[in-house]
């Protein structure tokens, strides 16, 4: 299936690894060009490298710094002379309860998370603006299953990204006239870093499997796949909506 992503140009964050960096090798192996960030250098450096650098660019910056966004504007721009979508994602907060987590921690959070993202998506709409009749932007968020439900120990998560989720609706209702899309994606249980972190061994990632419809912890492949034709013009009747990629655990309505 051709996507018709050839040529086009889309901003990744958190991108270096994980999901956002396997949905980059999604875009650039069905024909895109893509602006990746990080917080660390040399994994910006190894992402580049490896997604090839006729078709990839990188910084290295955190989403909770404002000038983070335009720094990522100007690349696309000077490096590959459009824009069309964004992936945002910053990766997931800390673990601590509703009432075991300090304050301190929630505003990091938020002005990361929360702000971030919001801060980001905006620019990416002001950046490309209003596209001609016939063409297709999108901005996608990666957000968490704790959109749709709660996740034992992961309060910081279960309060922020449900707002972000109500966020991108509204944004795809005030967008969808300029002809820019907006979709949240709700990542399961996928062997990323993170989860591997949280599901420390054998007996643990068994049992978090067993509460899968599918029996499986994913593959970051398959949420790369998934994010890449959200965000291509093969979807381009797709906006508004959350699209869980879990294995089944939570409901698409």
């Amino acid at each position: 299936m051709d996507l018709g992503l050839r040529d086009r140009v889309y901003v990744l964050t958190g991108a270096s690894r994980g999901l956002g960096f396997a949905t980059a090798q999604a875009l650039v192996r069905d024909g895109a060009k893509v602006v990746v960030s990080g917080r660390t250098a040399g994994t910006v450096e190894a992402a580049v490298a490896a997604l090839g650098e006729d078709r990839a660019a990188g910084i290295t910056g955190d989403l909770g710094d404002p000038g983070t966004g335009p720094r990522l504007m100007t690349v696309a721009r000077e490096r590959f002379g459009r824009l069309d979508g964004a992936l945002v994602s910053v990766g997931g907060p800390p673990r601590g309860t509703a009432t075991g987590t300090g304050e301190d921690a929630w505003l990091a959070a938020f002005h990361t998370i929360f702000l971030g993202t919001v801060r980001l998506a905006r620019l990416v709409a002001e950046t490309i603006g209003t596209v001609p009749d016939g063409a297709d932007a999108a901005i996608g968020l990666v957000l968490s299953t704790s959109v749709r439900v709660p996740l034992d120990g992961l309060a910081i998560s279960n309060g922020l990204r449900p707002g972000l989720a109500g966020f991108a609706k509204d944004l795809a209702n005030e967008l969808g006239p300029r002809g820019i899309r907006v979709v949240s994606l709700l990542p399961g249980r996928i062997l990323t870093d993170r989860n591997l972190a949280l599901l420390d061994s054998p007996a643990a990632q068994a049992e978090a499997a067993a509460a899968i419809p599918l029996r499986r912890l994913g593959d970051p492949a398959e949420f790369g796949r998934v994010a890449a034709f959200a965000l291509s013009p093969a979807a381009s009747y797709l906006t508004g909506v959350a699209v869980p990629v879990d294995g089944g655990v939570t409901s698409a309505f």
